[in-house]
């Protein structure tokens, strides 16, 4: 089995919140508000959707649609030590295809669309997810600030990190 990521289009969003579902992040009380959502970031040239599609040698052609998806953020704005930037968003992927690299290679493919465009990448997170600042530091992201909140981003019952990687040198 291989998995090719590219860029979302229109089409993806039912296979995005399908993903998104089945991992649980999203119910589907919330699914009509999650598309919508999806579609105006897929629509918004200032952001970066991708999607991860699984082929195995049966089916190279189709794959077997979205087994994950992840996004960009851009805020115009700084929130406090959170400046104004590119900000990675959250990787989802489908339950039974996890530990197979691919929430590495959607966050690859959205540090390079964002390293064409400026100089430093930032991301937030829990600081209690381990699994997520350990992925992100072999692209050299370092801790800015802690808080309760960055930009829309509230951390409630926990505290939250605001990293930062620069682009790197060619």
């Amino acid at each position: 089995m291989y998995f090719t990521i590219r860029p979302a289009r229109p089409a993806d969003v039912h296979g995005i919140l399908t993903a998104d579902i089945a991992a649980g992040r999203t119910s589907p009380a919330d699914a009509e508000r999650f598309a919508a959502g999806i579609s105006a970031a897929v629509a918004d040239p200032a952001r970066l959707v991708v999607v991860a599609e699984a082929h195995d040698d049966a089916n190279a052609e189709g794959g077997t649609g979205v087994v994950g998806w992840a996004k960009t953020h851009h805020w115009d704005y700084a929130d406090g030590p959170a400046p104004a930037g590119h900000y990675l968003g959250g990787v989802t992927v489908r339950p039974e295809f996890r530990r197979k690299g691919l929430a590495a290679q959607l966050t690859e493919a959205r540090l390079h669309w964002m390293w064409e465009r400026v100089e430093f990448a930032w991301y937030v997170v829990n600081a209690h997810n381990e699994a997520s600042l350990a992925l992100h530091r072999r692209w050299g992201f370092r801790e800015v600030a802690r808080g309760a909140r960055f930009h829309t981003v509230a951390f409630d019952g926990g505290e939250g990190v605001l990293l930062s990687a620069a682009r790197p040198q060619a």
